[in-house]
């Protein structure tokens, strides 16, 4: 059996390491020119679903990378006035902590990625298989075709064409801010929200547990140089707005705390971005074939749910299983795997999208 995955994002990326460490024969297909071809993200939390779905498809020496390499959040979630006067605490909660480009690069590892490869098209052959096409000009055929390519994903476009992105309006601006100590008291806990009754900033820590490229060289795997981190968020913002996605921030909180001041300040402007929140709910279910969707590219959530990246691991992990076995036939382990995926799928969008709501500011009572 050879698959191809089309999209070298967590979710296609955890996949193939699961169907390579099973003896599978899998390629994966990257529009990006290169692996740095684009700023990969910030921290992002895992759950015990994520965390186990990435430890079951990852090789022994990966997943003692993968400990070395991630932090821990626990404790309550503590909610401030724009003076940081405490208003309310949210119940202790914990979680794993990674940062999205180093977790990518970890996966990586020992994967055959085809970089610069924009998909054109597939078509499926007379003989049950699939052929891709790109945009270069080359092609290559598959026994399964996965679209693990994102939101605005090339395969769905082609297998699902009725289901698309849909904009729930909300727009923020993301950053992050290397941690000193002084950022560091923001965060007691879980997590920090910060609101005036018309914009809330959201303030999470990435502290690794090993500095990445120290660990990473031990075991011969190159990770990126990253250091310690605040990740802020504000929301909402302006959907149009001419100024720089920094400059919106400070402006949204001017007159608030300085310690708050001082923290989007000495964000680096080249990972501070705006972004439009948008989901992607499954629709009815194509027809049985030799080519399915996974992650983002079927079921988008908000940020709000936390668990779009666990979504998507586990997404890896299910399917890598029902493919792998014993007497497993193809079209029975995608069908398997796509009638459960629609349903916990469709669940994860909706749960992420009612979360939104605790993440905007509510007005304090006149």
């Amino acid at each position: 059996m050879k698959v191809a995955v089309i999209g070298a994002g967590l979710g296609g990326l955890c996949l193939a390491q699961g169907l390579r460490g099973a003896g599978v024969e899998v390629e994966v297909y990257e529009r990006d020119p290169d692996v740095s071809g684009r700023f990969q993200g910030y921290r992002i939390g895992l759950g015990d679903l994520g965390c186990d779905a990435m430890l079951s498809c990852l090789p022994e020496r990966l997943r003692e990378l993968f400990a070395a390499t991630t932090g821990t959040l626990s404790g309550s979630r503590e909610n401030y006035g724009p003076d940081l006067e405490l208003r309310d605490s949210r119940p202790p909660m914990s979680a794993t902590t990674v940062d999205r480009q180093v977790l990518r690069q970890l996966l990586l590892t020992g994967i055959d990625v085809r970089f610069g490869k924009r998909l054109s098209g597939y078509r499926v052959l007379g003989d049950g298989r699939v052929r891709a096409g790109f945009a270069d000009g080359s092609v290559t055929e598959a026994d399964l075709l996965v679209g693990a390519d994102g939101i605005n994903s090339a395969v769905r476009a082609q297998l699902d064409p009725d289901t698309e992105p849909e904009d729930t309006g909300v727009r923020c601006v993301i950053g992050r801010t290397p941690l000193t100590d002084r950022f560091a008291a923001l965060v007691p806990g879980f997590g920090a929200g910060v609101s005036d009754g018309e914009v809330m900033l959201m303030i999470g820590l990435m502290r690794f547990r090993r500095a990445p490229r120290e660990a990473g060289a031990e075991l011969g795997v190159p990770l990126p140089d990253v250091g310690d981190y605040v990740r802020w968020v504000l929301m909402p913002v302006p959907d149009h707005e001419d100024r720089p996605p920094r400059d919106t921030v400070l402006a949204a909180i001017d007159g608030w705390h300085p310690d708050l001041r001082a923290l989007v300040e000495a964000a680096d402007p080249r990972h501070t971005s705006r972004l439009a929140i948008r989901v992607v709910r499954p629709g009815a279910r194509w027809p049985l074939g030799p080519v399915t969707l996974l992650g983002d590219a079927i079921h988008a959530t908000s940020p709000s749910g936390g668990n779009g990246a666990n979504t998507a691991l586990y997404d890896a992990r299910r399917l890598r299983d029902l493919l792998v076995e014993p007497r497993a036939d193809l079209l029975g382990a995608v069908d398997a795997y796509e009638t459960a995926m629609f349903d916990y799928g469709a669940r994860a969008v909706e749960y992420s999208v009612a979360a939104l709501d605790q993440f905007l500011p509510a007005r304090p009572a006149a």
